[in-house]
């Protein structure tokens, strides 16, 4: 999927059993040298966009940790259009607006949001948005890794 051959590829994904409920994320990290690297965790209670967004944190925070990736280009790959749009159209209008969407609501999430204002910024990564369930291996494999992470959490 990667536009760079020599682009770090990340695929996310975050869901719950409910909504809140148990949660768990999940991040599938593949280098230019081809070494997959995975992250996962979950959460007693929590929201689906909550893990969403906590998948995309942890990813690149592994990225910006290891100097051989961070120097490179990275395409994130999430389902979540809520992530997508934010990364892409909304998180820098929100900083603008003093952390309130443009109906003058505090913004979801903020908290989450705000570790994401500088992340990016520590690599040179872009964000896009990939059909969830479609087939996609490595969404796929996050989706395996989010509904283990569930599991482990558990109810």
């Amino acid at each position: 999927m990667s536009s760079t051959s020599d682009a770090t590829i990340i695929h996310t994904d975050g869901g719950c059993l409910g909504n809140p409920g148990v949660g768990g994320w999940a991040f599938s990290l593949r280098p230019p040298d081809g070494q997959r690297r995975e992250g996962w965790g979950g959460e007693q209670r929590t929201t689906n966009n909550r893990m969403e967004l906590t998948a995309v944190i942890r990813a690149l925070e592994h990225l910006a940790d290891d100097p051989h990736l961070r120097s490179g280009p990275a395409e994130l790959y999430t389902d979540s259009r809520y992530v997508e749009q934010g990364l892409n159209s909304w998180l820098q209008r929100w900083v603008r607006n003093g952390w309130q969407t443009a109906g003058k609501q505090p913004v979801k999430n903020a908290d989450l949001w705000r570790l994401l204002v500088d992340l990016p910024q520590q690599v040179q990564v872009s964000f896009h948005w990939v059909r969830g369930h479609a087939g996609d291996e490595d969404n796929e494999r996050c989706h395996e890794l989010v509904q283990a992470a569930i599991a482990e959490v558990g109810p």
